[in-house]
């Protein structure tokens, strides 16, 4: 079978992009040459690989067949390409990373600044998701690590602890409202409160935390932004619960004040990869790094508390 690795890497642009317009520009090849490479596609496999729907085009069965196998022939031919690099004493490749908007913020970018530092051929891509879309997406094998809340129900995961992330309530430094320190559910569920959109994991921890309470909370506003919820409580709209590594510098303005919660709520943070599969050095090099990490918020955090 006659297949070369360019007409599988245009196939799988256009099952990324949905035009051959768009797949071409992805691969800086003229339209006339994507659909050359297709055609030879095709007739090397004697079936088509694609079917044109309107300006855009979709995926035959074949196609997904060869379009998963080519995603393994990749991934091989990465990983030999690091294996020589290390060789010759360079770690590099294409890494890629899922997380929440927390761990986006306020934990990743000191690590991977320092990463890349060191290995500048170190190729970082980091995608920000739920919990639930991060693990689908390393099973799937789009992504090589996640850092998502747990637990994580998926048997083709293997986890490791990362991050312990204590979670505050956080009052305007000015305002009408007088919290008990330390602030129970019943306490909280008197005041309007601010708090994250439906959906994420924080959230899903909040909810837990006042229905464990017995109490129904005043929910004033919902949204997916911790800056925007800090902001908001700063300007006397309401009270929330957040991470504590992201009001420290808040904290230090005297634009919010932290009051700790009763039960204490925190949630736990892991690392997850798929199971089966040797990883390549770039993905061993990342995910050991993430393992011995020290957030600089560490300090910040207990100072908060």
């Amino acid at each position: 079978m006659d297949v070369e690795l360019i007409h599988l890497r245009t196939l799988t642009a256009i099952a990324r992009h949905g035009t051959f317009s768009r797949a071409g520009e992805s691969l800086r090849l003229s339209q006339p040459a994507v659909s050359h490479h297709i055609r030879h596609l095709e007739t090397a496999l004697g079936t088509r690989v694609l079917e044109r729907m309107g300006k855009r085009v979709g995926v035959t069965r074949a196609g997904e067949i060869i379009l998963e196998r080519s995603r393994r022939i990749f991934d091989e031919l990465d990983a030999a390409a690091q294996e020589i690099q290390r060789l010759r004493g360079v770690v590099s490749g294409r890494v890629r990373l899922g997380t929440g908007a927390t761990a986006s913020i306020y934990f990743l970018p000191t690590l991977l600044r320092r990463l890349r530092r060191r290995f500048p051929d170190l190729e970082l891509m980091v995608v920000t998701g739920n919990a639930p879309e991060i693990a689908a997406g390393v099973v799937a094998g789009d992504l090589d690590l996640g850092v998502v809340t747990l637990p994580v129900p998926e048997a083709r995961l293997h986890v490791s602890p990362f991050w312990t992330d204590a979670l505050v309530a956080i009052v305007p430094s000015e305002g009408p409202w007088k919290l008990k320190r330390p602030a129970a559910p019943t306490d909280l569920a008197r005041v309007p409160l601010i708090v994250y959109e439906r959906g994420g994991s924080i959230r899903r921890v909040i909810d837990d935390w006042f229905r464990r309470g017995g109490v129904t909370p005043r929910i004033a506003m919902e949204l997916g932004n911790a800056e925007a919820i800090k902001e908001l409580v700063a300007a006397g709209l309401g009270i929330a619960i957040t991470s504590a590594v992201t009001i420290t510098a808040d904290t230090a303005r005297g634009t919010i004040k932290v009051v700790p919660l009763a039960p204490p709520l925190a949630r736990r943070l892991g690392v997850i990869r798929k199971k089966r599969g040797a990883a390549s050095p770039a993905v061993t090099l990342v995910l050991d790094a993430l393992l011995a990490f020290e957030p600089d918020e560490r300090s910040a955090r207990r100072r908060a508390r």
